[in-house]
């Protein structure tokens, strides 16, 4: 009996292990305007627990990631990323975070790439 509940316990701990992939590649538009930009958003995702790989492209604005979603997600990213003053399409950042961002990296009085200048 007790070998049937061990068994029981082991095979339900291995069909929840493959419930979720260990890594999984995502995307999603950040704004921003240059390397500085660049540099602040790629250290904020990368900050996240269970993320793995970040590359933010200054002209298309997309963040490009790996991810363990066993340990994070992408809400808890956009969080981290507009805790440092850049917007997502689904959370802004607070006035106070973006005006903490360099004058040069205000982008939403000015969306144009800035990526050459830094």
């Amino acid at each position: 009996m007790r070998n049937i509940i061990l068994g029981a316990v082991f095979a339900l701990f291995t069909l929840s292990g493959y419930g979720q992939e260990k890594n999984k590649k995502m995307s999603f538009e950040v704004n921003g305007k240059c390397a500085m930009c660049k540099e602040r958003i790629e250290e904020a995702a990368l900050a996240v627990k269970g993320v793995k790989y970040a590359l933010w492209d200054i002209p298309t604005h997309q963040l490009s990631l790996i991810i363990d979603e066993r340990k994070t997600n992408s809400m808890e990213i956009k969080t981290a990323i507009v805790g440092v003053g850049h917007d997502t399409k689904e959370l802004k950042a607070t006035e106070e975070a973006y005006e903490r961002v360099h004058p040069c990296c205000k982008y939403r009085e000015d969306n144009t790439d800035d990526g050459q200048h830094h």
